[in-house]
């Protein structure tokens, strides 16, 4: 099936004025950076790409808070630098990009004065294909194929290790796309020392070291072959310009690099609105009852819906939240979950459920109130291109994926689209969308208690607080990145980074996991301090929007304030850096009893003497663990 992966197909074709509004992306204001982000949400060829990253670059020139990249090539990068620019920014994230020579990988990595080095990249991605790597083919020579892969892996493995001598920066690193020419047909990849067997055995390992602390992978390798490799490749222009891939397949690219840092950061979509009539199910459920709608086995429309929700169902149990939003009356809809023999979708799968005759968009509205998200964490699956048009114009942070005619291309295309990227997959992810069903039952409880006090003395909290740990590591460090809402700094880091905070004495660490009569919450709230002799500075503080309003906070505060004392510290510094998100905590540490201490720019510190602290009263049960030696 061709699936025009290469053109984007899921995103809408930019407006007639877009060339104009480009070129009105001058100054770096609040509504300029708001129309920046609005082209960027389109479907935009090479062209369109280079103009509006070009503009962007512009604006970000002097901003020290934007995201800096770096790109070490063997191929050119004139095209690529703002391509990943609009990608990253479709995807949330404003970024400033370093390249470096052509072909200049090895010594920009090793230079400590390089300008990728001296730039102190927040992530450096080495766009490496086969003709960058030193191996070459042997076919057939067991001894020296291994002596090639040997050599390869040593030539990554010290440029990785050369960038992180000198800064803490994540290394995006990517998979070799495979050569279209086989020398042997089918033997080729079966025969050691090919150059197809060569990829394929470095791929392997490229993939196990992408799984370290301080690396993340991009898989070009997977993505040429979606594509298709006679599409990726092109000999002319790498011969002409020396372009690693094809012009036409550099949107596709640009975008998977796009939602790959945009999952680094936290900007991944939570949460999966789905339609009922004509996408769940084929029919009208309204008009022609439980028995008439088209879902199941035996014909191809009823299968193509059964896809959908198999999708669904797939995405459920890697932690993506399920809501329906649907114009219907809420019994009938109803029904064909509770009762259609078909469905594989049922009412507990789905975290919020919206059937009624308000617009589109009131709901989806109403369903990222009850999950405590933001507008940009949700995708709307519809068939309806009325439905998905208005949704866009009255909510453009929701994704709408624009759709074929035909059902069974919607998976593909929904799953095409990136949306639920993620960088990592942990214990959490996998319990999530039950925590949120849990969630669901204590917003009842909440509603039925006559105060918050008396609701919050019901759930039967137990919060357990540890520091960080080997085994909680990897949920830490993306809890860190992700969390945007109750986050004091929206400090990010890195996996390494989280590590070297673990082992450091000068460093204080927290991690909370709260449980109550609902359920494990899962490790919801994230501490660092940095120690001195008579103060602690709480670098970090973040919280997951999953326990707002629980007095978790209270409940870290006592803590840190004990162990701060008991180290000899007499005062705790806070610092609060602003966001466009993170308004929810402006007046966190002024509201915790903090004072004001010091305005540097847009931070302010906050200070609390300890030495007369009371512990603030907490309806938690709280459990001190000692740090787990796995």
């Amino acid at each position: 099936m061709n699936t025009g992966l290469d053109s984007l197909p899921w995103l809408v074709s930019p407006a007639e004025d877009f060339r104009r509004r480009v070129g009105e992306l001058i100054v770096s204001s609040e509504e300029v950076r708001n129309d920046a982000w609005q082209l960027s949400q389109y479907r935009l060829n090479t062209n369109q790409l280079f103009k509006l990253g070009s503009a962007i670059q512009r604006m970000v020139e002097a901003d020290p808070h934007v995201i800096r990249l770096g790109i070490l090539s063997n191929g050119t990068t004139e095209l690529l630098a703002p391509a990943l620019c609009v990608s990253a920014l479709r995807h949330g994230v404003w970024m400033k990009i370093i390249t470096s020579p052509f072909n200049d990988v090895a010594h920009s990595a090793l230079n400590p004065h390089s300008q990728i080095n001296e730039a102190r990249c927040n992530y450096i991605l080495l766009c490496i294909d086969h003709r960058g790597l030193p191996f070459a083919p042997c076919p057939g020579d067991e001894t020296q194929a291994e002596a090639e892969i040997r050599t390869a892996l040593e030539y990554v493995d010290s440029t990785c290790e050369a960038l992180h001598s000198v800064c803490d920066c994540t290394i995006i690193l990517q998979t070799l796309p495979q050569v279209a020419e086989a020398l042997f047909g089918s033997l080729d990849r079966n025969l050691q020392g090919t150059t197809q067997w060569l990829i394929d055995r470095l791929n392997a390992e490229i993939r196990r070291r992408a799984r370290q602390p301080g690396k993340l992978l991009l898989d070009s390798a997977a993505l040429a072959e979606a594509v298709g490799l006679h599409t990726w490749h092109d000999p002319v222009q790498w011969a002409v310009g020396k372009f690693s891939f094809s012009h036409g397949a550099l949107p596709l690219y640009a975008d998977w690099f796009g939602r790959l840092i945009g999952a680094a950061l936290g900007r991944a979509r939570k949460c999966l609105v789905l339609d009922l009539d004509n996408t769940l199910w084929g029919g009208v459920i309204g008009d022609e009852g439980l028995a008439g709608i088209q879902i199941g086995n035996g014909s191809p429309t009823g299968e193509a819906h059964l896809s959908i929700q198999r999708a669904a169902l797939a995405l459920r149990d890697r932690g993506i939240l399920l809501a329906v939003s649907s114009k219907n009356d809420e019994e009938v809809a109803r029904a064909a979950f509770r009762s259609h023999p078909d469905m594989l979708l049922r009412e507990h799968h789905l975290s919020v459920f919206q059937a009624n005759w308000q617009d589109k968009a009131s709901n989806i509205e109403a369903i990222a109130r009850e999950l405590n998200v933001g507008l940009d964490a949700l995708v709307l699956l519809d068939d309806n291109p009325a439905e998905r048009e208005q949704v866009r114009r009255q909510l453009p942070r929701v994704a709408v994926p624009e759709l074929p005619d035909d059902p069974a291309l919607y998976v593909p295309t929904l799953l095409a689209a990136g949306y639920f990227e993620s960088c990592a997959f942990t214990s959490e992810d996998r319990n999530r969308a039950d925590q949120y069903v849990g969630n669901a039952r204590r917003a009842k409880a909440l509603k039925a208690a006559p105060s918050l006090d008396v609701y919050l003395q019901s759930l039967q909290m137990r919060a357990i607080l540890a520091p960080f740990e080997p085994i909680a590591r990897s949920r830490i460090t993306q809890l860190i990145n992700k969390t945007n809402q109750f986050n004091l700094t929206n400090r990010r880091y890195t996996e390494l980074q989280v590590e070297e905070y673990e082992r450091a004495d000068s460093a204080f660490t927290l991690q909370v996991r709260l449980l109550d009569r609902f359920g494990d919450n899962g490790i919801v709230a994230v501490a660092i301090c940095l120690k001195n002799s008579s103060a602690w500075t709480i670098d970090t503080w973040l919280m997951s929007c999953r326990v707002f309003n629980r007095k978790i906070e209270h409940c870290m505060l006592n803590h840190i304030v004990t162990c701060a004392r008991a180290a000899g510290a007499t005062a705790l510094v806070g610092e609060y850096i602003p966001s466009d998100r993170n308004g929810l905590v402006e007046h966190h540490y002024p509201n915790m009893g903090f004072g004001i201490y010091a305005r540097e720019g847009r931070l302010s510190k906050w200070k609390l003497d300890i030495t007369t602290y009371t512990a603030m009263p907490v309806a938690i049960e709280t459990e001190v663990k000692a740090v787990s030696s796995a």
